[in-house]
C-alpha cells in the first residue's frame, strides 16, 4: 500500500466528518438552539454559545473545510484535472469535488466573513449585522442540502479502475 494516498484519504475521511459534523451541528442544533434561547425570557440567553462555542466551533469548521478540500486534492493526484473537467470514470468523483469546492467557496467568502460580524469579531451595525445572519443562513444551508449529493458522488463517483490508472 502506497502510504501518501492511504494517509490522503485518512485525513480526508476524518476532516470531512468534521466539517460535515460541524455544519450538521450548526444548522440541526446550534441555530435552533439559539432561537430557542432568545425566545426564553427567564433563560440565560444564547451568549455562552455565541461568546465560547460559536467561535471555537467556527475555527474548527473553516480550517477543517480547507484540510478536506486539500487532503481530496491530494487523493485524487494525477487525476485531479480530469476529475475537475468532468472526464470518463471521473465524472462522479468530479461533480463530488466540484461540490465540495463551492462549499469550501461558502465557508470562507459568505459564512465566516458574516460570521464574524454577528459575533463581534469584527465591528458592524445593527443593519450590517441583519444582512450578515440572512447571507450566513442562506450560504449554511446551501452547504447543508450540498452536503447530500457531494456526499453521494465522493462516496460512489471514483470507480476501483480510476483509482489505479487503469
Amino acid at each position: 500500500m502506497d502510504m501518501v494516498p492511504a494517509i490522503a484519504r485518512w485525513v480526508h475521511f476524518l476532516a470531512g466528518i468534521t466539517w460535515i459534523g460541524l455544519l450538521y451541528y450548526f444548522n440541526f442544533v446550534q441555530a435552533p438552539a439559539l432561537a430557542a434561547a432568545a425566545a426564553d425570557k427567564e433563560g440565560p440567553g444564547g451568549a455562552g454559545i455565541t461568546k465560547y462555542v460559536a467561535p471555537r466551533a467556527l475555527l474548527w469548521f473553516r480550517w477543517s473545510a480547507v484540510v478536506t478540500w486539500l487532503a481530496g486534492a491530494a487523493l485524487l493526484g494525477a487525476n485531479f484535472v480530469p476529475a475537475f473537467t468532468l472526464q470518463p470514470g471521473l465524472a462522479g468523483i468530479g461533480v463530488g469535488a466540484w461540490l465540495g469546492t463551492i462549499m469550501l467557496f461558502n465557508v470562507w467568502v459568505l459564512i465566516w466573513p458574516n460570521q464574524k460580524k454577528i459575533l463581534g469579531i469584527v465591528s458592524a451595525t445593527d443593519d450590517e449585522k441583519g444582512k450578515a445572519r440572512r447571507i450566513a443562513f442562506l450560504a449554511s444551508r446551501t452547504n447543508t442540502m450540498l452536503s447530500i449529493p457531494m456526499l453521494f458522488f465522493m462516496a460512489n463517483g471514483m470507480t476501483h479502475k480510476a483509482l489505479i490508472g487503469l
